[in-house]
């Protein structure tokens, strides 16, 4: 290996990183494609429910794959420590791209019933066991492969990956929605699944070409590896304290970052602000094209200035930041309903003992109240409201401006007669909606031309947010723990802090919003959590970029 600052880097180094980057990259697209495809899969398999309902369950669904993604982190973790990370990540692998592949197969709701979504939550399992293992392994392999000074910039390649998966699976969505039209979602969709065979190949292949990390093959030769690493990484106090604390003053902060930049930001463009999701996906597209290269830039710079000032500045600014930036989303990307929020504001006037919490995830709870027929109407059509209580047992209403349309208590009215006044009382409120100025819709691309580049440029700066939190986060977490004990013990506060508190971001945000009638109260949960993150890192958590790695 070459020294601290000894040039440019090896043709060996730049093998390493390309190898592991890029099977991480199709590892990431496989992964994604459940999230960017979430509103056709809601549908495909989950169509036994209502609709809100289902795309509840589809986020829950995706969720599942971020849940278990500790439990690989600490199976494949343990397996990395002990014979090796080359061999760990070639199984992480298989396993994510046959899951994938199987989806792209898998008959929907319609032709197995409910076998469908139980099989698909079950391959979504087995991603997030494989991702939990993938991670750790790339980003522990290629910094022990990195010269003193270099790690931050070598990770931040890794780092990459995570973006540019999502990317590509964004860029083949895109290409097969504009070839098949309205076939995509009948059966399209099911393309980009099946691309992931060629992909496994690809990535199998390299990573076969691979050596085995020189500091684990010398700490191997000296017999100084780990017998027990779960036991020395979660049972020792000295190494624990340092797991908690790098997942609560680093992970967590920089998983919400991450997914409120990239897959909220989506969730909130199509979602709540109606834009069509071919629009939606090439306006993030576009923003994670110009932010991407700011992962090395960051990565690199934390060589010199360190890992923990730009990670933790990149919590503080965007807790700071989110609400003005998505009330611009919305200015621009819907300037109808920023118009009709303030010229026709709704409120829902409401028994307080009335209201259920807006969150059915296997849809057998029957919302049946006048509060909760009327709320559900509402966060289905992404209305914001008010909520003002009312006297004990009063029946709930609607006030749209100068309009209002009562509600009606659904509990003892037989299934037809449920339908028939729901259907007529969604009518009526849909018309209050659409006469007091609120859009179906927003406008499509070609409307949006002068706003073009005002969306391009908000959801570019909260990828920008993603690449100070996420460039440096691969080397912090490695400089962290000693070699005969990193893959695991970097690898669990990783995956709880991305596989949890960022991975049920979008499904707890929609909930929030739900709950309050607020469109932006979700952001509340990743502000809160960055600024605790910033809190516990600054204070006690070290500043690593010096250590010596090479310390079994």
């Amino acid at each position: 290996m070459a020294e601290a600052g000894s040039g440019a880097i090896t043709r060996e180094e730049r093998k390493v990183i390309f190898a592991s980057s890029l099977g991480t990259v199709f590892e990431w697209y496989d992964f994604y494609l459940y999230g960017s495809l979430a509103a056709i899969i809601s549908k495909q398999f989950f169509s036994g429910v209502n609709e809100t309902a289902a795309f509840i369950f589809a986020l829950l669904a995706f969720a599942a794959g971020f849940a278990v993604r500790p439990f690989g982190a600490i199976i494949f973790g343990r397996l990395g420590d002990l014979i090796g990370r080359k061999y760990t990540f070639l199984v992480t692998i298989l396993i994510m791209g046959m899951s994938t592949a199987i989806v792209g197969m898998l008959p929907n709701y319609e032709a197995i019933g409910v076998a469908a979504p139980i099989i698909l939550i079950a391959l979504r399992l087995l991603q997030g066991l494989a991702l939990g293992g993938e991670y750790g392994g790339a980003a522990t392999y290629v910094a022990e492969h990195a010269p003193h000074g270099k790690r931050g910039l070598f990770t931040s390649w890794i780092q990459t990956t995570a973006t540019l998966g999502l990317f590509m699976s964004l860029l083949v969505i895109l290409a097969c929605r504009e070839i098949l039209g309205k076939e995509f979602e009948v059966w399209g969709w099911r393309i980009p699944f099946l691309i992931s065979i060629l992909l496994l190949i690809i990535s199998v292949y390299i990573r076969m070409q691979l050596n085995e990390s020189p500091i684990f093959v010398r700490m191997k030769e000296e017999g100084k590896g780990s017998k027990a690493p779960l036991t020395e990484s979660f049972a020792r106090w000295d190494n624990l304290k340092i797991v908690i604390m790098s997942l609560l003053g680093g992970t967590a902060g920089q998983a919400v970052v991450w997914y409120t930049g990239q897959f909220y930001a989506l969730f909130f463009l199509t979602q709540t602000l109606k834009v069509d999701a071919f629009t939606a996906n090439i306006l993030i597209a576009v923003s994670l094209a110009l932010a991407t290269p700011f992962f090395v830039i960051f990565g690199g710079l934390s060589d010199k200035i360190g890992r923990k000032p730009i990670i933790m500045a990149g919590c503080i600014i965007a807790a700071l930041t989110y609400f003005p930036i998505f009330k611009g989303l919305t200015h621009f990307a819907n300037p109808d309903l920023e118009a009709a929020q303030q010229n026709a504001p709704v409120t829902v006037i409401a028994d307080p003992a009335t209201c259920s919490f807006q969150f059915n995830p296997v849809g057998t709870a029957r919302f049946v109240t006048s509060c909760d027929i009327a709320k559900s109407f509402l966060a289905k059509s992404s209305v914001n409201y008010a909520n003002v209580a009312a006297p004990a047992g009063t029946v709930a209403s609607i006030h749209i401006g100068e309009a209002v349309i009562a509600s009606f208590e659904g509990k003892d009215l037989a299934k037809d007669e449920l339908k028939k006044q729901t259907d007529e009382f969604g009518k009526a409120v849909a018309a209050a909606i659409k006469a007091a100025g609120y859009p179906a819709k927003a406008n499509p691309i070609e409307a949006l031309s002068n706003q073009w580049w005002a969306l391009v440029g908000l959801l570019t700066i909260l990828v920008i947010y993603v690449t100070m939190v996420y460039g440096p986060i691969a080397a912090w977490l490695v400089e962290l723990f000693p070699t005969r004990i990193r893959y695991t013990s970097m690898s669990l506060p990783y995956h709880i802090g991305n596989g949890w508190f960022g991975g049920f971001l979008p499904t707890t945000a929609f909930a929030m919003v739900a709950a309050t009638g607020d469109i932006y109260y979700g952001l509340w949960y990743p502000i809160v959590v960055a600024v605790m993150t910033a809190v516990l890192g600054i204070f006690f958590l070290p500043e690593t970029k010096d250590r010596d790695i090479h310390h079994i």
